[in-house]
Protein backbone atom coordinates (compact mmCIF):
# COMPACT_ATOMS: atom_id res chain seq x y z
CA UNK A 1 0.00 0.00 0.00
CA UNK A 2 1.13 3.54 -0.73
CA UNK A 3 1.13 5.85 2.28
CA UNK A 4 -2.02 7.79 3.11
CA UNK A 5 -2.98 10.21 5.88
CA UNK A 6 -5.88 10.26 8.30
CA UNK A 7 -7.38 13.23 6.46
CA UNK A 8 -7.97 10.89 3.50
CA UNK A 9 -9.62 8.26 5.70
CA UNK A 10 -11.99 10.90 7.06
CA UNK A 11 -12.74 12.08 3.52
CA UNK A 12 -13.30 8.54 2.24
CA UNK A 13 -15.63 7.47 5.06
CA UNK A 14 -17.38 10.75 5.82
CA UNK A 15 -16.65 9.98 9.47
CA UNK A 16 -16.01 12.26 12.44
CA UNK A 17 -12.49 12.50 13.84
CA UNK A 18 -12.84 11.98 17.61
CA UNK A 19 -9.14 12.22 18.41
CA UNK A 20 -5.72 12.48 16.80
CA UNK A 21 -4.26 14.49 13.94
CA UNK A 22 -5.54 14.63 10.36
CA UNK A 23 -1.93 14.63 9.14
CA UNK A 24 -0.98 11.31 10.76
CA UNK A 25 0.45 8.90 8.17
CA UNK A 26 -0.58 5.26 7.70
CA UNK A 27 0.94 2.59 5.49
CA UNK A 28 -1.66 -0.18 5.59
CA UNK A 29 -5.30 -0.90 6.45
CA UNK A 30 -6.00 -4.15 8.32
CA UNK A 31 -8.96 -5.92 9.91
CA UNK A 32 -7.05 -8.43 12.05
CA UNK A 33 -5.54 -6.98 15.22
CA UNK A 34 -3.10 -9.91 15.37
CA UNK A 35 -1.22 -8.70 12.29
CA UNK A 36 -1.28 -5.00 13.09
CA UNK A 37 2.11 -3.30 12.89
CA UNK A 38 3.57 0.18 13.09
CA UNK A 39 1.65 2.83 11.15
CA UNK A 40 -1.23 0.46 10.38
CA UNK A 41 -4.86 1.58 10.50
CA UNK A 42 -7.31 -0.84 12.11
CA UNK A 43 -10.88 -1.47 10.92
CA UNK A 44 -12.78 -3.50 13.55
CA UNK A 45 -15.46 -5.67 11.95
CA UNK A 46 -18.41 -7.31 13.64
CA UNK A 47 -19.28 -10.96 13.01
CA UNK A 48 -21.69 -13.51 14.40
CA UNK A 49 -19.22 -14.62 17.08
CA UNK A 50 -17.00 -11.61 17.65
CA UNK A 51 -16.86 -7.82 17.65
CA UNK A 52 -13.60 -6.34 16.44
CA UNK A 53 -14.15 -3.29 18.63
CA UNK A 54 -12.98 -5.42 21.56
CA UNK A 55 -9.54 -5.68 19.94
CA UNK A 56 -8.92 -1.97 19.40
CA UNK A 57 -6.68 -1.67 22.50
CA UNK A 58 -4.64 -4.63 21.26
CA UNK A 59 -4.30 -3.03 17.82
CA UNK A 60 -3.11 0.20 19.42
CA UNK A 61 -0.60 -1.67 21.55
CA UNK A 62 0.77 -3.31 18.40
CA UNK A 63 1.40 0.03 16.70
CA UNK A 64 -1.84 1.01 14.94
CA UNK A 65 -2.03 4.77 14.44
CA UNK A 66 -5.80 4.76 14.54
CA UNK A 67 -9.09 3.04 13.84
CA UNK A 68 -12.68 3.54 12.80
CA UNK A 69 -15.39 2.78 15.32
CA UNK A 70 -19.16 2.59 15.52
CA UNK A 71 -19.01 3.48 19.22
CA UNK A 72 -18.95 6.93 20.77
CA UNK A 73 -16.23 6.15 23.31
CA UNK A 74 -14.18 3.10 22.38
CA UNK A 75 -11.05 3.41 24.50
CA UNK A 76 -8.67 6.06 25.70
CA UNK A 77 -7.10 7.06 22.40
CA UNK A 78 -3.73 7.97 23.92
CA UNK A 79 -3.07 10.24 20.96
CA UNK A 80 -4.39 7.70 18.45
CA UNK A 81 -6.66 8.69 15.57
CA UNK A 82 -10.21 7.50 16.17
CA UNK A 83 -12.86 8.09 13.51
CA UNK A 84 -16.56 7.57 14.24
CA UNK A 85 -18.51 5.92 11.38
CA UNK A 86 -21.98 4.43 11.05
CA UNK A 87 -20.75 1.01 9.89
CA UNK A 88 -17.19 -0.29 9.91
CA UNK A 89 -17.65 -2.73 6.99
CA UNK A 90 -18.99 0.10 4.85
CA UNK A 91 -16.04 2.20 5.99
CA UNK A 92 -13.62 -0.53 4.90
CA UNK A 93 -15.17 -0.52 1.45
CA UNK A 94 -15.25 3.28 1.30
CA UNK A 95 -11.53 3.47 2.10
CA UNK A 96 -10.75 0.81 -0.52
CA UNK A 97 -12.85 2.68 -3.10
CA UNK A 98 -10.99 5.91 -2.35
CA UNK A 99 -7.63 4.13 -2.56
CA UNK A 100 -8.52 2.35 -5.83
CA UNK A 101 -9.33 5.74 -7.39
CA UNK A 102 -5.73 6.81 -6.86
CA UNK A 103 -4.71 4.37 -9.63
CA UNK A 104 -5.66 4.55 -13.30
CA UNK A 105 -4.62 0.97 -14.07
CA UNK A 106 -7.18 -1.45 -15.55
CA UNK A 107 -8.83 -4.10 -13.41
CA UNK A 108 -10.17 -7.43 -14.65
CA UNK A 109 -13.13 -8.81 -12.66
CA UNK A 110 -14.12 -12.48 -12.64
CA UNK A 111 -17.37 -13.99 -11.45
CA UNK A 112 -19.44 -17.10 -12.18
CA UNK A 113 -20.96 -20.04 -10.39
CA UNK A 114 -17.83 -22.22 -10.68
CA UNK A 115 -14.29 -21.77 -11.94
CA UNK A 116 -13.63 -18.25 -10.63
CA UNK A 117 -10.44 -18.97 -8.71
CA UNK A 118 -8.79 -21.14 -11.36
CA UNK A 119 -9.73 -18.64 -14.07
CA UNK A 120 -8.29 -15.84 -11.94
CA UNK A 121 -5.04 -17.75 -11.49
CA UNK A 122 -4.80 -18.51 -15.21
CA UNK A 123 -5.47 -14.88 -16.16
CA UNK A 124 -2.81 -13.67 -13.76
CA UNK A 125 -0.27 -16.13 -15.18
CA UNK A 126 -1.03 -14.91 -18.70
CA UNK A 127 -0.86 -11.20 -17.89
CA UNK A 128 2.31 -11.58 -15.81
CA UNK A 129 4.17 -12.31 -19.06
CA UNK A 130 3.91 -8.60 -19.84
CA UNK A 131 2.68 -6.76 -16.74
CA UNK A 132 3.14 -6.47 -12.98
CA UNK A 133 -0.18 -7.88 -11.79
CA UNK A 134 -2.03 -7.58 -8.50
CA UNK A 135 -4.37 -10.53 -8.01
CA UNK A 136 -6.83 -11.74 -5.41
CA UNK A 137 -5.00 -13.84 -2.85
CA UNK A 138 -6.61 -17.27 -2.42
CA UNK A 139 -10.36 -16.73 -2.53
CA UNK A 140 -10.50 -13.21 -1.02
CA UNK A 141 -13.49 -12.55 -3.22
CA UNK A 142 -16.07 -11.07 -0.84
CA UNK A 143 -16.93 -7.72 0.72
CA UNK A 144 -13.99 -7.97 3.11
CA UNK A 145 -11.45 -9.82 1.00
CA UNK A 146 -11.69 -7.62 -2.09
CA UNK A 147 -10.99 -4.35 -0.22
CA UNK A 148 -8.01 -6.00 1.48
CA UNK A 149 -6.76 -7.00 -1.99
CA UNK A 150 -7.12 -3.42 -3.21
CA UNK A 151 -5.01 -2.17 -0.30
CA UNK A 152 -2.11 -4.23 -1.71
CA UNK A 153 -2.02 -1.98 -4.79
CA UNK A 154 1.19 -0.05 -5.29
CA UNK A 155 2.60 2.30 -7.90
CA UNK A 156 4.51 -0.67 -9.33
CA UNK A 157 1.36 -2.51 -10.47
CA UNK A 158 0.19 -2.31 -14.07
CA UNK A 159 -3.19 -3.98 -13.59
CA UNK A 160 -5.35 -5.90 -11.16
CA UNK A 161 -7.16 -9.24 -11.43
CA UNK A 162 -9.90 -9.73 -8.86
CA UNK A 163 -12.38 -12.49 -8.16
CA UNK A 164 -15.92 -11.52 -7.19
CA UNK A 165 -18.16 -13.94 -5.31
CA UNK A 166 -21.70 -13.48 -4.11
CA UNK A 167 -24.62 -15.23 -2.47
CA UNK A 168 -27.32 -12.62 -3.10
CA UNK A 169 -28.29 -9.44 -4.92
CA UNK A 170 -26.20 -6.33 -4.37
CA UNK A 171 -22.99 -8.04 -3.30
CA UNK A 172 -21.17 -7.92 -6.64
CA UNK A 173 -22.49 -4.38 -7.09
CA UNK A 174 -20.65 -3.30 -3.95
CA UNK A 175 -17.48 -5.08 -5.06
CA UNK A 176 -17.66 -3.47 -8.50
CA UNK A 177 -18.05 -0.02 -6.96
CA UNK A 178 -14.65 -0.61 -5.32
CA UNK A 179 -12.72 -2.37 -8.11
CA UNK A 180 -14.29 -0.69 -11.17
CA UNK A 181 -13.25 -3.38 -13.68
CA UNK A 182 -12.73 -2.49 -17.33
CA UNK A 183 -12.86 -6.14 -18.41
CA UNK A 184 -15.17 -8.71 -16.84
CA UNK A 185 -15.53 -12.46 -17.19
CA UNK A 186 -18.55 -14.57 -16.30
CA UNK A 187 -17.46 -18.21 -16.32
CA UNK A 188 -20.96 -19.76 -16.21
CA UNK A 189 -24.36 -19.64 -14.53
CA UNK A 190 -25.01 -22.64 -12.28
CA UNK A 191 -27.03 -23.49 -9.20
CA UNK A 192 -24.66 -22.20 -6.52
CA UNK A 193 -26.62 -20.09 -3.99
CA UNK A 194 -29.93 -20.89 -5.65
CA UNK A 195 -31.48 -21.36 -2.19
CA UNK A 196 -31.17 -17.62 -1.62
CA UNK A 197 -31.75 -16.37 -5.16
CA UNK A 198 -34.52 -18.75 -6.20
CA UNK A 199 -33.76 -19.28 -9.90
CA UNK A 200 -30.94 -19.40 -12.42
CA UNK A 201 -32.29 -16.23 -14.01
CA UNK A 202 -31.89 -14.47 -10.68
CA UNK A 203 -28.36 -15.85 -10.39
CA UNK A 204 -27.65 -14.41 -13.85
CA UNK A 205 -29.11 -11.07 -12.79
CA UNK A 206 -26.91 -10.99 -9.69
CA UNK A 207 -23.79 -11.91 -11.67
CA UNK A 208 -24.50 -9.18 -14.23
CA UNK A 209 -23.95 -6.58 -11.56
CA UNK A 210 -20.31 -6.94 -12.59
CA UNK A 211 -21.10 -4.70 -15.59
CA UNK A 212 -22.57 -1.81 -13.58
CA UNK A 213 -19.59 0.52 -14.12
CA UNK A 214 -19.06 -0.48 -17.76
CA UNK A 215 -18.72 1.92 -20.67
CA UNK A 216 -19.25 0.94 -24.34
CA UNK A 217 -15.47 0.46 -24.80
CA UNK A 218 -15.24 -2.05 -21.96
CA UNK A 219 -15.16 -5.80 -22.69
CA UNK A 220 -17.31 -8.64 -21.38
CA UNK A 221 -15.83 -12.12 -21.87
CA UNK A 222 -18.59 -14.72 -21.61
CA UNK A 223 -19.04 -18.49 -21.84
CA UNK A 224 -20.78 -19.04 -25.17
CA UNK A 225 -21.75 -22.61 -24.25
CA UNK A 226 -23.85 -21.34 -21.33
CA UNK A 227 -27.40 -20.83 -22.66
CA UNK A 228 -28.25 -17.96 -20.31
CA UNK A 229 -25.07 -16.06 -21.13
CA UNK A 230 -25.31 -16.68 -24.85
CA UNK A 231 -28.88 -15.36 -24.83
CA UNK A 232 -27.42 -11.93 -23.95
CA UNK A 233 -25.49 -11.82 -27.22
CA UNK A 234 -27.32 -8.95 -28.90
CA UNK A 235 -28.47 -7.08 -25.79
CA UNK A 236 -25.29 -5.83 -24.11
CA UNK A 237 -24.29 -2.17 -24.73
CA UNK A 238 -20.55 -2.81 -24.67
CA UNK A 239 -18.01 -5.04 -26.39
CA UNK A 240 -18.45 -8.79 -25.93
CA UNK A 241 -16.33 -11.83 -26.72
CA UNK A 242 -17.72 -15.34 -26.35
CA UNK A 243 -15.50 -18.36 -25.72
CA UNK A 244 -16.55 -22.00 -25.85
CA UNK A 245 -16.14 -25.54 -27.06
CA UNK A 246 -19.44 -26.55 -28.62
CA UNK A 247 -20.96 -23.30 -29.91
CA UNK A 248 -19.70 -22.59 -33.42
CA UNK A 249 -20.57 -18.91 -33.02
CA UNK A 250 -17.94 -18.31 -30.32
CA UNK A 251 -15.19 -15.85 -31.16
CA UNK A 252 -12.64 -18.00 -29.35
CA UNK A 253 -13.22 -21.73 -29.64
CA UNK A 254 -11.29 -24.79 -28.43
CA UNK A 255 -10.83 -27.39 -31.16
CA UNK A 256 -9.12 -30.77 -31.49
CA UNK A 257 -9.33 -31.40 -27.75
CA UNK A 258 -7.11 -34.18 -26.50
CA UNK A 259 -7.02 -35.58 -22.96
CA UNK A 260 -3.48 -36.13 -21.67
CA UNK A 261 -4.62 -38.01 -18.59
CA UNK A 262 -3.05 -36.73 -15.39
CA UNK A 263 -0.86 -34.43 -17.46
CA UNK A 264 -3.91 -32.33 -18.36
CA UNK A 265 -5.42 -31.43 -21.71
CA UNK A 266 -4.41 -30.14 -25.11
CA UNK A 267 -6.47 -28.13 -27.58
CA UNK A 268 -6.16 -25.73 -30.50
CA UNK A 269 -7.36 -22.15 -30.74
CA UNK A 270 -7.39 -19.89 -33.76
CA UNK A 271 -6.83 -16.15 -33.58
CA UNK A 272 -5.77 -13.69 -36.25
CA UNK A 273 -5.96 -16.47 -38.83
CA UNK A 274 -3.28 -18.52 -37.06
CA UNK A 275 -3.90 -21.77 -35.18
CA UNK A 276 -2.07 -22.38 -31.89
CA UNK A 277 -1.82 -25.50 -29.73
CA UNK A 278 -2.41 -24.98 -26.02
CA UNK A 279 -1.53 -27.41 -23.22
CA UNK A 280 -2.78 -27.02 -19.66
CA UNK A 281 -1.51 -29.18 -16.77
CA UNK A 282 -4.94 -29.69 -15.19
CA UNK A 283 -7.59 -32.24 -16.07
CA UNK A 284 -11.18 -31.67 -17.14
CA UNK A 285 -13.18 -29.92 -19.82
CA UNK A 286 -14.14 -27.22 -17.33
CA UNK A 287 -10.49 -26.17 -17.13
CA UNK A 288 -10.41 -25.74 -20.90
CA UNK A 289 -13.16 -23.14 -20.48
CA UNK A 290 -11.08 -21.42 -17.80
CA UNK A 291 -8.04 -21.40 -20.10
CA UNK A 292 -10.07 -19.94 -22.97
CA UNK A 293 -11.19 -17.07 -20.73
CA UNK A 294 -7.57 -16.41 -19.78
CA UNK A 295 -6.47 -16.44 -23.42
CA UNK A 296 -9.26 -13.99 -24.26
CA UNK A 297 -7.99 -11.59 -21.59
CA UNK A 298 -4.42 -11.98 -22.82
CA UNK A 299 -5.47 -11.13 -26.38
CA UNK A 300 -7.31 -8.04 -25.12
CA UNK A 301 -4.16 -6.81 -23.39
CA UNK A 302 -1.79 -7.70 -26.25
CA UNK A 303 0.09 -10.57 -24.60
CA UNK A 304 1.86 -12.81 -27.09
CA UNK A 305 -0.16 -16.01 -27.35
CA UNK A 306 2.89 -18.26 -27.36
CA UNK A 307 3.99 -16.62 -24.12
CA UNK A 308 0.50 -17.23 -22.73
CA UNK A 309 0.55 -20.92 -23.54
CA UNK A 310 3.98 -21.30 -21.99
CA UNK A 311 2.83 -19.53 -18.84
CA UNK A 312 -0.20 -21.77 -18.34
CA UNK A 313 2.03 -24.84 -18.17
CA UNK A 314 3.12 -23.65 -14.71
CA UNK A 315 -0.43 -23.61 -13.29
CA UNK A 316 -0.75 -25.47 -9.98
CA UNK A 317 -4.08 -26.70 -8.54
CA UNK A 318 -5.41 -24.59 -5.71
CA UNK A 319 -5.76 -26.00 -2.21
CA UNK A 320 -8.42 -28.76 -2.21
CA UNK A 321 -9.23 -28.06 -5.88
CA UNK A 322 -8.77 -31.21 -7.98
CA UNK A 323 -5.45 -31.81 -6.27
CA UNK A 324 -4.35 -35.30 -7.36
CA UNK A 325 -1.76 -37.16 -5.30
CA UNK A 326 -0.88 -40.65 -4.06
CA UNK A 327 -0.80 -41.86 -0.48
CA UNK A 328 -0.18 -45.45 0.62
CA UNK A 329 -0.63 -46.62 -2.96
CA UNK A 330 -4.06 -44.98 -3.28
CA UNK A 331 -4.58 -42.15 -5.73
CA UNK A 332 -6.64 -39.36 -4.16
CA UNK A 333 -8.47 -36.60 -6.03
CA UNK A 334 -8.94 -33.96 -3.34
CA UNK A 335 -11.71 -31.61 -4.50
CA UNK A 336 -13.11 -30.73 -1.09
CA UNK A 337 -13.02 -26.97 -1.46
CA UNK A 338 -16.70 -26.74 -2.38
CA UNK A 339 -19.41 -28.42 -4.42
CA UNK A 340 -22.18 -27.56 -6.84
CA UNK A 341 -23.94 -29.66 -9.49
CA UNK A 342 -21.59 -28.40 -12.21
CA UNK A 343 -18.39 -28.96 -10.24
CA UNK A 344 -19.60 -32.41 -9.10
CA UNK A 345 -20.18 -33.42 -12.70
CA UNK A 346 -16.75 -32.14 -13.75
CA UNK A 347 -15.03 -34.05 -10.94
CA UNK A 348 -16.91 -37.27 -11.71
CA UNK A 349 -15.85 -37.00 -15.36
CA UNK A 350 -12.23 -36.76 -14.24
CA UNK A 351 -12.59 -39.76 -11.92
CA UNK A 352 -14.04 -41.77 -14.81
CA UNK A 353 -10.81 -41.27 -16.76
CA UNK A 354 -9.05 -43.53 -14.23
CA UNK A 355 -11.45 -46.46 -14.62
CA UNK A 356 -9.12 -48.64 -16.68
CA UNK A 357 -7.03 -50.81 -14.39
CA UNK A 358 -8.27 -49.20 -11.17
CA UNK A 359 -11.23 -49.32 -8.83
CA UNK A 360 -12.81 -45.88 -8.84
CA UNK A 361 -14.60 -44.67 -5.71
CA UNK A 362 -16.66 -41.48 -5.63
CA UNK A 363 -16.90 -40.29 -2.02
CA UNK A 364 -19.45 -37.50 -2.18
CA UNK A 365 -21.14 -35.30 0.40
CA UNK A 366 -23.97 -32.79 0.50
CA UNK A 367 -24.10 -29.75 -1.76
CA UNK A 368 -25.35 -26.97 0.49
CA UNK A 369 -27.55 -23.95 -0.33
CA UNK A 370 -29.60 -25.84 -2.92
CA UNK A 371 -32.98 -24.98 -1.38
CA UNK A 372 -35.93 -26.50 -3.23
CA UNK A 373 -33.52 -27.83 -5.86
CA UNK A 374 -31.73 -30.08 -3.36
CA UNK A 375 -33.50 -33.37 -4.10
CA UNK A 376 -33.31 -33.03 -7.88
CA UNK A 377 -29.71 -31.74 -7.83
CA UNK A 378 -28.38 -34.51 -5.60
CA UNK A 379 -30.17 -37.27 -7.49
CA UNK A 380 -28.66 -35.89 -10.71
CA UNK A 381 -25.18 -36.23 -9.21
CA UNK A 382 -25.92 -39.87 -8.40
CA UNK A 383 -27.13 -40.38 -11.95
CA UNK A 384 -23.86 -38.91 -13.27
CA UNK A 385 -21.89 -41.39 -11.14
CA UNK A 386 -23.88 -44.30 -12.56
CA UNK A 387 -23.64 -43.15 -16.15
CA UNK A 388 -19.86 -42.73 -15.92
CA UNK A 389 -19.47 -46.34 -14.71
CA UNK A 390 -17.78 -45.43 -11.44
CA UNK A 391 -17.15 -48.66 -9.54
CA UNK A 392 -18.33 -47.59 -6.08
CA UNK A 393 -20.30 -44.66 -4.71
CA UNK A 394 -19.88 -43.74 -1.06
CA UNK A 395 -22.05 -40.88 0.22
CA UNK A 396 -22.20 -38.94 3.45
CA UNK A 397 -24.69 -36.45 4.85
CA UNK A 398 -28.42 -35.92 4.74
CA UNK A 399 -28.58 -35.19 1.01
CA UNK A 400 -25.88 -37.75 0.35
CA UNK A 401 -28.72 -40.26 0.63
CA UNK A 402 -30.32 -38.62 -2.40
CA UNK A 403 -27.06 -38.94 -4.35
CA UNK A 404 -27.16 -42.66 -3.54
CA UNK A 405 -30.83 -42.85 -4.53
CA UNK A 406 -30.14 -41.15 -7.85
CA UNK A 407 -27.35 -43.60 -8.64
CA UNK A 408 -29.50 -46.66 -7.93
CA UNK A 409 -32.41 -45.26 -9.92
CA UNK A 410 -29.99 -44.71 -12.83
CA UNK A 411 -29.01 -48.38 -12.78
CA UNK A 412 -26.02 -48.60 -10.45
CA UNK A 413 -26.01 -51.86 -8.50
CA UNK A 414 -27.27 -51.43 -4.96
CA UNK A 415 -24.29 -53.29 -3.49
CA UNK A 416 -21.94 -50.74 -5.12
CA UNK A 417 -23.67 -47.83 -3.35
CA UNK A 418 -23.03 -47.17 0.34
CA UNK A 419 -24.20 -44.35 2.58
CA UNK A 420 -22.80 -43.12 5.90
CA UNK A 421 -23.93 -40.44 8.30
CA UNK A 422 -20.51 -39.00 9.15
CA UNK A 423 -17.02 -38.55 7.77
CA UNK A 424 -15.71 -40.65 10.64
CA UNK A 425 -17.88 -43.57 9.53
CA UNK A 426 -16.54 -43.24 6.00
CA UNK A 427 -12.99 -43.27 7.35
CA UNK A 428 -13.62 -46.47 9.32
CA UNK A 429 -15.13 -48.13 6.26
CA UNK A 430 -12.20 -47.17 4.04
CA UNK A 431 -9.74 -48.59 6.57
CA UNK A 432 -10.90 -52.08 5.59
CA UNK A 433 -12.30 -51.52 2.12
CA UNK A 434 -9.60 -49.38 0.49
CA UNK A 435 -6.71 -51.04 -1.28
CA UNK A 436 -3.67 -50.01 -3.33
CA UNK A 437 -4.37 -48.91 -6.90
CA UNK A 438 -7.77 -47.48 -5.93
CA UNK A 439 -8.62 -43.98 -7.18
CA UNK A 440 -10.75 -41.94 -4.79
CA UNK A 441 -12.60 -38.72 -5.53
CA UNK A 442 -13.51 -36.86 -2.35
CA UNK A 443 -15.87 -33.92 -2.77
CA UNK A 444 -18.58 -32.00 -0.92
CA UNK A 445 -19.51 -28.50 0.16
CA UNK A 446 -17.22 -26.71 2.60
CA UNK A 447 -19.64 -27.26 5.46
CA UNK A 448 -19.21 -31.03 5.07
CA UNK A 449 -15.50 -30.79 6.02
CA UNK A 450 -14.61 -33.72 3.81
CA UNK A 451 -10.95 -32.79 4.00
CA UNK A 452 -11.11 -34.80 7.23
CA UNK A 453 -11.29 -37.93 5.06
CA UNK A 454 -8.39 -36.72 2.90
CA UNK A 455 -6.29 -35.98 5.97
CA UNK A 456 -6.82 -39.47 7.38
CA UNK A 457 -6.03 -41.17 4.09
CA UNK A 458 -2.88 -39.08 3.76
CA UNK A 459 -1.43 -40.37 7.02
CA UNK A 460 -2.87 -43.90 7.05
CA UNK A 461 -0.22 -46.58 7.15
CA UNK A 462 -0.06 -48.98 4.25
Amino acid sequence: MEAMCIREIVEATGGDLLSGSLETELIDVVTDSRIVGEKHFFVPLKGERFDGHHFIPHAFDNGAVGCVTEQDATVDGKGKCIIKVADTLTALQDIARYYRDKFSIPFIGITGSVGKTTTKDMIALVLEQKYNVLKTAGNFNNEIGLPLTVFRLSKNHDMGVVEMGMSGFGEISRLVSVAKPQTAIITNIGLSHIEKLGSKNNILKAKMEIFETFHPRNLAILNGDDPLLYALKDDLPFRTLYFGIHNEDCGLKAQNILSLGEEGSQFDVETGGVRYTVKIPVMGEHNIYNALAAIAVGLEYKVDIEEMTGAMLSLKPGKMRLDIFESNGIKIINDCYNASPASMKAAIEILAQFSTGHRTLAILGDMLEMGDWALEAHKKVGSDVAHHNIHYLITVGRNGENIALGAVEAGMAQEKVLHFDTNEAVIHFLEEFGRPEDVLLIKGSRGMKMEEIVAHLSIRKA
